[in-house]
């Protein structure tokens, strides 16, 4: 018997794993598919390049001073790095999004059974288990995550061209993997978690706010008597969802990006998170915490759709599926 179990268990992750892959292809698929249709620059095609991935654009309005805005990012990008600008940086990202994705969701359910244990076997979680459980989903995941994101954010906020001439500078991390072993070899292995601090209180709150509007829109939406929501709710919930997270996320991720660049272009400003927050506030105001948010919800609304959907299928499979299917 106990063996069944874990050999159900391994085929769930299994399953969770790959859907998982496939949200973050449909997802990598949706992106190429719209730079090609929005390249044009002009006016007229703004709306299509809304959806060209935003990351890129988004670190380099929150470190960088010399971008103002998100249509001037864009056409700076653009004229000094080409469309491959868009792309920079999430090589290492796009390879552990399975295994991210997998940390936040599994640990959010696993939470939420817990609390439904200490309620009573088969007890409702209220909004406060979900509220912790999401939290608890978004603060696990940074073991896993920080590495990748500093990588990300350092190549992206590279400016330069490989194929630069003599007189102009070169690009110090030439792909992910040197970046990530330059960072190893010159900070050391805690430089891979510089900025987990704040990466923490981003997350932790962010998913929290996530999961709970995701699940109150959804018992908002679903008609009584009903168990399950539809699909137009699932995807509104997870669209609304990710745009909540980010607006609560936004402002540390400002600080996070600032910590993660300090020292690497100029010397070390920042002696810690609450330095960094606190010039960041007497230099720049408390406007800047929120200089990227229309860039986060723009890219949150139809990646969380994606998400919310692939991982409703994920579940209502497993609960549809005896246990000797899958074994």
């Amino acid at each position: 018997m106990k063996g069944e179990h874990v050999k159900c268990i391994t085929r769930w992750l299994f399953l969770v794993l790959r859907l998982n892959k496939i949200s973050q292809e449909l997802q990598i698929w949706i992106t190429t598919w719209s730079v090609w249709s929005g390249g044009r620059l002009s006016t007229g095609h703004c709306e299509n390049l809304e959806y060209v991935h935003l990351t890129p654009a988004q670190v380099r309005i929150q470190t960088q001073k010399q971008f103002t805005g998100i249509w001037q990012c864009f056409v700076t990008t653009v004229k000094k790095e080409g469309v491959h600008g868009f792309f920079k940086g999430m090589a290492l990202p796009v390879t552990t999004i399975s295994m991210t994705s997998s940390v936040v969701f599994g640990t959010y359910r696993n939470c939420l059974q817990c609390f439904s244990q200490l309620r009573g076997i088969g007890a409702p979680n209220s909004k406060i288990d979900i509220f912790l459980s999401g939290m608890a989903g978004g603060v696990a995941q940074i073991s896993v995550m920080s590495p990748g994101d500093i990588v990300k954010v350092r190549l992206q906020c590279q400016t330069e061209r490989k194929s630069s001439g003599f007189s102009r500078a070169k690009p110090k991390y030439s792909g992910p993997i040197h970046c990530l072993l330059t960072i190893a070899k010159e900070e050391g292995v805690l430089g891979l978690y510089r900025g987990a601090l704040p990466l923490a209180f981003r997350d932790g709150p962010s998913y929290a706010t996530y999961f709970l509007t995701y699940n109150t829109l959804c018992s908002q939406l679903t008609p009584a008597g009903q168990k399950e929501p539809e699909w137009t709710a699932v995807l509104l919930a997870g669209g609304v969802a990710g745009m909540a997270g980010w607006s609560v996320g936004t402002p540390m991720d400002v600080i996070k990006a600032r910590l993660q660049m300090d020292g690497v272009r100029e010397e070390k400003r920042f002696r810690g998170l609450v330095h960094c927050l606190t010039e960041t506030v007497r230099n720049e105001g408390p406007g800047i915490f929120f200089k990227s948010l229309g860039i986060n919800c723009l890219r949150a609304f139809p990646v969380n759709m994606v998400v919310f959907a692939v991982y409703e299928v994920s579940v209502r499979v497993l609960r549809s599926a005896p246990l000797d299917q899958l074994s």
